[in-house]
């Protein structure tokens, strides 16, 4: 059974049939709500949609017009038009050897600092701005500079003599075709100066270098790696070993190798340690190194030759002398004649000979000082002066020393200085001050 909606208060009029039915009449009051309610249209007719609202008359307009203003709203919506806070408008700071975007060219992965566990007792004070990569690729990983090539000059001499002694003694053994063979054999063994298995074992069973332990290259390695990367050098182009010794040292080795004394590695700091790695670097890089080594290798059997020959005479004079003094004076003067001879007829060979230990000592003070503005160019002129400091107070502490034993040390005389390898701290430190006043 179903239920009869209720009608409400509105009666349902009786529909008309047939025909057109007229146009339904409807209330004209609303009905009662709790609150206000809506008003609606109160002529006749149909309604109107949409209905007609309080806010006004008309249809409402979309999108609703805000308080905010007139018209329809903007979208996206417009926000204040203050403007941007000004920032400081100069210029950028700049930060040493910082190179540009454009040129920054990575090679390796990043290697982290060195930790101070992994340095003993020596502070990291170095600037690690690559972190093992490098910022340009150095058109040369070595060469020869002007150093260099002297080397090789003062030595084309005694490798001459060399040469001549070499066919003697392969001649002797061999003929003719033993003498070629044994200069072209001579000839090429040079070629061992730039073989690295060679060099490796020249540097342990002469030099007495032996390869870093696991400490030792987690403190090395950071910092080399740092050094090449602002000179532009591929890392594993060297090979870095470990000389046993109490001195401030290091050294540049054949083609390929760089040495530091474990003092230099443990007592001085990372970045007086880089500078002594970039002073050896230098070396390599102007190619003092293999140009001395090379030099040396060449004239070597001439020096093997006239160290023989003079220990041949002195025993020949003193054999002589236990039987007659006259004899003997005949003996030498007989060679000193031979010595004449020998540099009247061949003066374009024995005047070098006798020079060679000067002008090699000069092209060797040279060099260090070309390896200290390479240490310099790449950022080291402070770390390297104090270097050089601390060397020039470790030989007044010595002087020291001796004195309060009773010791004299004396000063080296001016042949003594002439011979000498090295320049004085002064020379040194003073070459290295224009650096210091741009800042590198």
């Amino acid at each position: 059974m179903s239920e009869t909606p209720d009608p409400g208060p509105y009666p349902a009029p009786e529909p008309q049939y047939p025909g057109t039915p007229p146009a339904p009449t409807y209330p004209t009051a609303p009905p009662t709500y709790p609150g206000a309610a809506p008003q609606y249209p109160t002529g006749g007719g149909a309604p109107q949609y949409p209905p007609q609202y309080p806010t006004g008359g008309g249809a409402p307009q979309y999108p609703p017009q805000y308080p905010t203003g007139t018209g329809t709203p903007q979208y996206p919506p417009q926000y204040p038009t203050a403007p941007a806070p000004q920032y400081p408008t100069g210029p950028a700071q700049q930060y040493p050897m910082t190179p540009p975007p454009s040129q920054f060219q990575p090679t390796a992965p990043p290697h982290p600092a060195p930790t101070q566990a992994s340095q003993g007792a020596a502070p990291d004070d170095l600037d690690y701005r690559h972190l093992g990569s490098r910022v340009h690729v150095a058109a040369h990983q070595r060469g020869a500079d002007a150093t260099a090539v002297g080397r090789l000059v003062v030595h084309l001499p005694g490798a001459l003599v060399s040469g001549a002694v070499v066919a003697a003694v392969g001649t002797a053994f061999g003929g003719t075709v033993g003498g070629w063979l044994a200069v072209l054999v001579w000839l090429a063994s040079g070629g061992l100066v730039f073989h690295r298995p060679a060099e490796l074992l020249f540097a342990r069973r002469v030099l007495k270098l032996r390869t870093p332990t696991a400490p030792e290259r987690s403190r090395l390695e950071p910092v080399w790696r740092e050094v090449v990367a602002r000179a532009g050098i591929e890392a594993h182009t060297y090979e870095l070993m470990i000389e046993n010794s109490d001195e401030l040292n290091a050294s540049a080795v054949a083609g390929h190798v760089v040495s530091v004394t474990t003092y230099a590695l443990n007592e001085i700091p990372s970045g007086n340690l880089a500078a002594v790695l970039a002073h050896e670097l230098g070396h390599h890089t102007g190619g003092h190194s293999w140009a001395g080594l090379l030099g040396y290798w060449y004239s070597l059997p001439g020096r093997i030759a006239w160290a023989v020959t003079k220990f041949l005479a002195s025993v020949t004079v003193m054999v002589a002398s236990r039987f007659s003094v006259v004899a003997t004076g005949l003996l030498v003067l007989f060679m000193g004649m031979f010595v004449v001879f020998a540099v009247i007829s061949a003066w374009f060979v024995t005047v070098p000979l006798v020079l060679a230990p000067y002008l090699l000592a000069f092209a060797g003070r040279q060099g260090e000082l070309r390896a200290d503005q390479q240490a310099a160019a790449l950022g080291f002129a402070r770390q390297m002066t104090e270097v050089l400091h601390r060397l020039e107070a470790e030989e007044q502490a010595e002087a020291v020393r001796a004195a309060a034993a009773g010791q004299r040390l004396e000063r080296p005389g001016t042949l003594a200085r002439l011979l000498s390898t090295h320049p004085d701290h002064a020379t040194r430190l003073a070459r290295l001050e224009p650096y210091l006043r741009t800042g590198l």
